[in-house]
Parts: C-alpha cells; structure tokens; sequence
C-alpha cells in the first residue's frame, strides 16, 4: 500500500509540475503580467521560439492568482506544498516563486519535475535564482538542466560542454552545439559526474570568467576528476558568458573556443 501511495503521489506530482509549467508558460506569451520576462528575454536575445522550445514562463507576484489556478485544476494545497509551488511560514502558505522568469527542469524522459526562477530586477533581500525544494521526484544532486534534450548529442559527440546557468545552456543549444549542461546551482555533485561518465569521456567547463566562475570552475573539476572524466576549461574573456559571447562572435567563433579548449 505504501509503494502504491508514493507512486500515487508522484503521478500527481509530475502532473501538477506539467500543468504549472504550462501555466506560467501562458503568462509569459500572452500576459500583460510576463511583460517583464519578455521584455527580460528580448534583451537577452532570446526568441518565442525559443522560449517555447524550452517552455520558459513567468510567475506571477500575486497569490490570489496562483490559488484561482489550482482551484480551477483542483489541485489540494498539500500537493502545492509538497512541490514547493507553495511553501509556508506562521503567517500561512504563499508562492515560492514571485516575479520570476520560469526554467522548468526536467528529468530523462523530459518531465518536469522542478523549477528555476530567477529574479529579473536586482534585489538585495533576495536570491537571484530560486530552485524548488527536494521532493518525491526531484532530487538536485542527481538532475542535469538541459540533460534530457542534449543526451544524444553528448553521446555522439563523446563530449559535454558544462555551463553556469540556464540562459547559457539554452543559448548554446540553440546555437548548435547541443551536447550542453548545467547543473542546479554551481556545486556539480558525484552522481551528476557518473550520469555524464556514461555517456561522454571529455568535459568542458565553460563558467564566467570572473573570481565565482573560476571558484565554481575549481569545485566543479574537483568533483569530476576522479570520475576518470578528462575535463578542460574555456577561458572566455573577462565579463563574458556563452552567452554574450555567441551574439558578439557568432556560433563558429564559439564552437572553435571549445574546440581549444
């Protein structure tokens, strides 16, 4: 009984995660509420297209929304809070994720089983990017974001190229180098180093090149090495991101730094 229970709850968990995601994915495309994460993703040079093909969304400041959606799709309170879509303190449940940009994460079969939001105005009393909590199905030290969508390319390519944040993997996926990752936050973990030991024999690090990056750049290789993981580093120039960089230098310009690395 116990067995059939968790699995219970973990349909109802991916099933809400499913429907969340597409739900602050609507606000984002048609919402006079996601006009900042547009106008956020514009600068950024990202597409609808794109945005679509990675079901990026909003999350909306208000409460009183996120409640009226999960009434409409019956969805309990204890599931919200579970997921962690919802989290509490004395004063009662709220939303975790307020005025955000939405990265849904996935599993390896392209479920969604978590969320990354980031911040888009600079707030001093608040993380810049907000991860969802562990739950029944979601597990951070074990999950790779970008994993699900990039395994085949790594797996030909022998190679997967590890990047800081969500944006940089999107970017350099969608410039044509597919075999990419990041972690959730910086700290790489052993389980994550396994996952990609079945599938690739080189990493390159590719983090900012500023003092965290490279601090990150140290811990992450630290972590990977004895996996038996040949890893190499890009040394991107000073204020860069993948990001940036592809749209100052173009893709092939990029994929050659890679390729140097």
């Amino acid at each position: 009984a116990n067995a059939e229970a968790a699995a219970k709850l973990r349909s109802s968990l991916v099933r809400l995660h499913k429907s969340a995601a597409d739900w602050y994915h609507q606000i984002l495309m048609k919402s006079p509420l996601g006009e900042p994460g547009r106008v956020y993703l514009k600068s950024r040079g990202i597409t609808s297209a794109v945005a679509k093909n990675w079901l990026i969304g909003y999350s909306p400041g208000s409460p009183q929304l996120l409640r009226q959606w999960a009434g409409e799709n019956r969805f309990s309170q204890a599931l919200l809070l579970e997921s962690g879509i919802l989290t509490e303190n004395e004063r009662g449940a709220y939303p975790r994720f307020r005025d955000r940009l939405m990265f849904p994460i996935r599993n390896d079969n392209g479920e969604v089983i978590a969320f990354s939001g980031r911040l888009l105005q600079a707030d001093a009393k608040a993380a810049k990017y907000l991860n969802s909590p562990e739950t029944p199905i979601f597990s951070k030290s074990k999950v790779l974001f970008g994993f699900d969508k990039s395994r085949r390319a790594i797996s030909k390519a022998g190679q997967v190229i590890v990047c800081e944040g969500q944006i940089d993997v999107i970017m350099v996926f969608e410039a044509g180098l597919e075999n990419v990752v990041a972690a959730q936050g910086t700290a790489f973990t052993e389980q994550q180093g396994r996952l990609l030991k079945r599938h690739a024999d080189d990493v390159v690090l590719c983090y900012d090149s500023d003092n965290a990056g490279l601090k990150a750049a140290e811990r992450t290789f630290q972590i990977l090495a004895p996996t038996g993981l040949n890893i190499k580093m890009v040394a991107l120039p000073q204020g860069e991101d993948p990001d940036s960089l592809i749209r100052k230098e173009g893709a092939e310009a990029f994929a050659a730094r890679i390729a140097g690395a």
